[in-house]
């Protein structure tokens, strides 16, 4: 079954509890399947006496109270949303009771005046039986939800802890490297050196976190990355050649923050530094239906260099996976003599 959705903890509202997004598929079809599962198991009860038209009752019944306690929830969610500590949980749970409820009476009362006799127990007792049925299973139901949010809860800290992490280490040898570029240009070329130096201001501004650990825009991040390459353009001079493909990315598409510069330095790190001669990185992009696709494309220099084990790029894969989800994807792997990561990203 898949996990329902769960925000978030919004900043500054620390033992406030989310609800899931009941308007999503995933909290309606387990809604479904909840009610489709107890009425299988009634109706498998060794002292059943209804048979498949009573299964089929059973379960259209239970179907559509299903669908109306999801759109219920949907609409009522942002008042619910608003009561302090575990009191959301409880007013859904009393919402689902008395809809459940208010529901088996209506249908009772349906079959009576049309004279169906699709229903055997009396009103009572079918108001009564569902009503038990509906609490117990609601509870159950929540204390589902609320053990998701809150391990969805310490997975968001986890993961934001994770992103401070990444930002605040930009490599030391970068740092040394950039240093040493600009000790080297400052008489010989001032304005490189100043210009290196912005761009070094602006690349530790963002590993810093000024900006924090949200979402910035793609657009953001290639300025990010173009900075960097500057930088490495200056100490590698010719043996670094960059090729863009990137004019059909939406500029505004919103992107973690410091998620393409740690590929572009591994790329440069492992593909073009070590190797004579040099080579080229190819940034590549294209926007489909459903997102935008990113391929970071370098030459292989044979063995992995010194400190190549993929912490960089397995931080990415967490990131993306969080923040997009599980229709994302970040794929990398060696095509002949280049190395290429391909990001895929779905519009979040």
């Amino acid at each position: 079954m898949t996990p329902p959705p769960i925000e978030p903890p919004a900043s500054g509202r620390p033992g406030r509890q989310l609800l899931p997004d009941f308007c999503s598929m995933p909290v309606i079809f387990t809604l479904l399947v909840v009610g489709a599962i107890i009425v299988t198991v009634m109706w498998l009860a060794p002292n059943n006496s209804h048979g498949w038209r009573g299964y089929s009752v059973g379960m259209l019944f239970a179907d559509w109270l299903a669908l109306v306690i999801g759109v219920a929830l949907c609409k009522l969610r942002p008042l619910l949303q608003r009561l302090p500590g575990n009191a959301p949980y409880a007013g859904v749970w009393l919402v689902m009771v008395l809809i459940v409820a208010a529901g088996s009476a209506l249908v009772h009362w349906m079959d009576d005046a049309m004279q169906m006799q699709l229903l055997t127990d009396t009103a009572g007792d079918f108001v009564r039986n569902n009503t038990l049925i509906a609490a117990l299973l609601g509870g159950a139901l929540l204390r589902y939800f609320y053990l998701l949010a809150q391990w969805q809860t310490r997975l968001a800290a986890v993961t934001k802890a994770q992103v401070a992490a990444l930002q605040a280490r930009i490599r030391p040898h970068f740092l040394f490297n950039s240093m040493n570029t600009v000790a080297a240009l400052v008489r010989v070329d001032p304005a490189a050196a100043e210009r290196t130096v912005e761009d070094l201001s602006e690349l530790f501004r963002a590993a810093l976190g000024e900006h924090g650990t949200g979402d910035g825009t793609l657009a953001e991040e290639l300025a990010l990355v173009d900075r960097y390459l500057a930088i490495e353009q200056l100490r590698l001079g010719e043996r670094l050649r960059v090729r863009r493909e990137l004019d059909e990315l939406p500029p505004s598409f919103p992107l973690p923050r410091l998620l393409l510069q740690p590929l572009v330095e591994n790329a440069v790190r492992h593909g073009i530094q070590p190797l004579r001669e040099g080579g080229e990185v190819i940034l590549r992009g294209q926007q489909g239906p459903d997102g935008i696709v990113i391929e970071i494309d370098n030459p292989r220099a044979g063995e992995p260099t010194p400190g190549g084990h993929g912490h960089g790029l397995d931080n990415v894969r967490q990131r993306v996976a969080y923040r997009y989800g599980p229709r994302a994807r970040v794929l990398a792997g060696p095509q002949g003599e280049r190395f290429v990561v391909r990001l895929q990203l779905p519009q979040p």
